[in-house]
């Protein structure tokens, strides 16, 4: 059983270019469903960390290939926009 929890300890690793996202630090919800709707990863920083973050990936849950023991493997355009969370 896949927990949400348990989504926050796992890498990110987009297949379509090999780009390491990050780790999960969010999940969204369809309560009404009880589905996940998507997965969030924070964007990378900006020069240094001093300038904050670029917006996050908002990964939905079809793109996701796999969910293995330390890595989630998407398969996300590399140009695909990113939310303004």
């Amino acid at each position: 059983m896949l927990r949400a929890g348990d989504l926050r300890q796992k890498e990110v690793i987009n297949i379509a270019d090999g780009m390491r996202l990050g780790f999960v630090s969010d999940v969204e919800i369809d309560f009404e469903n009880g589905e996940i709707q998507a997965i969030v990863v924070p964007g990378p920083s900006r020069f240094l960390g001093v300038f904050g973050r670029d917006s996050d990936y908002v990964i939905p849950w079809n793109d996701i290939v796999r969910v293995g023991d330390d890595i989630i493997l998407v398969d996300i355009s590399p140009y695909a926009p990113k939310s303004k969370r």
